[in-house]
């Protein structure tokens, strides 16, 4: 029989993760051959078994189904832990012992799955540690000429979510907090699975909105980073008299929280609170934060005596950096939030039982906790789209180059600091011709004339260079 077409999987095997359009980017052949690809690469780390999680996207279980099968067929057993949110998987992961596959793709929209996966203890796989030499072998796989190979490999359901459960509420026990009443928005997504199980018997008057599994997210996106998507809540924490507000995205790995106001918090802001509560317990622990948390956070975490290093965006940045560094906790702007006593890996559930805990353990309402931690003014991510990323960026950089007191680095896209202390950085996106910026400063028009400032520079030089 004739090989098939290659097939370039260059638009779905990301950075970090397996991410597409079903089924034209991600069908249940692609999948098989993955799960083979993948069973390859951690046999070859000695694995004998790989634990699997899905999300509520109608395409979820036909293709995990079909991963398990490829992983089977390389000899390697099968553990179904069922639904689940991506932070149970890792979950999953450290708690077997095994490396593991998440069926999910986060915050996008219906028509999209994609699947995270790791090496046991929830040990990341990205681009540089795995993801690139599973791509290769899964594009050799699909030119094989079609075939059945024996399946030799078993399968067997695990049901963890109760365990899982108990693991969070022993690193951050709620027995002894005051009654909170907390709205809770899942969007459809794997919240509605997981807040019931961790949330069960605590003091907590949870008000549930869309907790109903739909992958079709009929009420909004499951993206809490898109203010429109926080409408909803905020408005019913307000209805409620709620003392906070909890939005959480598709897989639910990521958490937003919202004050007794109706108003955000800053993720930056969150970050800071985990991190003095994590150096309570682990004084002069290393506090991880990328170069777009706010300056707040490296502030805070040295007041409390802690260290605080700074990393390129990215998940993958932040584990390996905590993994060297032995940190006990690392924040993203984006709320994704990092454990060490969590296998590294990242859980919005357990950020935001810091942050019930830290409410209920006095009387002030949660606005009143939180504002310590907002001391500057950011612009959040600005988008602008460009037909030459590092031309644009260029231009900017010779703009603020002879500038009295600017300091610039590379770390990640272009960082500029001026001397009052505002600061912007312009990173050029992987996947999409975007420049994304954000701004910082110690009041809103400071802000609002660095972000205007940068922004004419980019859509100058856009101009110039069509």
């Amino acid at each position: 029989m004739p090989a098939q077409t290659h097939r370039d999987l260059s638009r779905t095997v990301k950075a970090y993760d397996v991410r597409g359009v079903v089924p034209d980017d991600l069908d249940e052949t692609v999948a098989t051959a993955l799960g083979e690809a993948f069973a390859q690469l951690v046999a070859a780390d000695g694995a004998k078994r790989v634990v699997i999680a899905y999300d509520m996207r109608e395409s979820s279980i036909p293709l995990s189904d079909a991963f398990a099968a490829g992983v089977r067929s390389r000899g390697l057993d099968v553990l179904d832990a069922g639904l689940g949110s991506t932070d149970m998987l890792y979950f999953a992961s450290g708690h077997l012992d095994a490396p593991g596959a998440m069926f999910t793709a986060s915050h996008n929209p219906a028509r999209y799955n994609g699947i995270k996966l790791c090496r046991a203890g929830a040990a990341p796989i990205g681009q540089d540690t795995g993801l690139a030499e599973i791509r290769a072998s899964t594009e050799l796989l699909l030119a094989e000429p079609p075939h059945g190979r024996p399946q030799t490999g078993t399968t067997s359901k695990v049901d963890l979510l109760d365990a899982y459960a108990r693991h969070l509420l022993n690193l951050v026990p709620l027995d002894g907090c005051r009654p909170l009443k907390v709205v809770v928005d899942a969007g459809n997504g794997m919240g509605g699975h997981t807040v019931p199980a961790v949330f069960a018997g605590l003091p907590i008057d949870v008000i549930p909105m869309y907790f109903e599994l739909d992958g079709n997210f009929p009420n909004h996106e499951a993206n809490p980073l898109d203010p429109a998507n926080l409408v909803d809540l905020r408005a019913r924490v307000t209805a409620e008299g709620a003392d906070a507000g909890l939005a959480f995205d598709g897989d639910a790995d990521r958490c937003f929280v919202v004050d007794e106001r109706g108003e955000p918090v800053s993720p930056s802001a969150i970050a800071a609170l985990v991190a003095v509560r994590e150096l309570a317990k682990h004084p002069g622990g290393t506090i991880i934060h990328n170069l777009i948390t706010s300056r707040a956070v490296p502030d805070i975490v040295k007041e409390h005596g802690g260290e605080p290093v700074r990393t390129r965006v990215g998940h993958s940045f932040i584990k390996a950096e905590m993994a060297r560094t032995g940190a006990v906790f690392g924040g993203e702007h984006s709320a994704h939030y990092y454990f060490r006593d969590f296998w590294r890996a990242d859980t919005g559930m357990l950020a935001a039982l810091h942050v019930l805990s830290a409410l209920g353990e006095q009387d002030r309402p949660l606005s009143a906790l939180t504002e310590k931690f907002c001391r500057y003014v950011g612009s959040g991510e600005i988008n602008s789209t460009v037909d030459d990323q590092a031309a644009c960026t260029a231009a900017v950089a010779r703009a603020y180059e002879g500038r009295p007191g600017a300091v610039e680095d590379r770390l990640d896209g272009l960082t500029v600091t001026l001397p009052d202390g505002c600061w912007f950085n312009l990173r050029p996106s992987n996947t999409e011709p975007l420049l994304r910026l954000n701004v910082e400063a110690g009041d809103a028009d400071r802000m609002e004339a660095l972000r205007d400032d940068v922004l004419d520079l980019i859509r100058a030089a856009n101009e110039e260079t069509r």
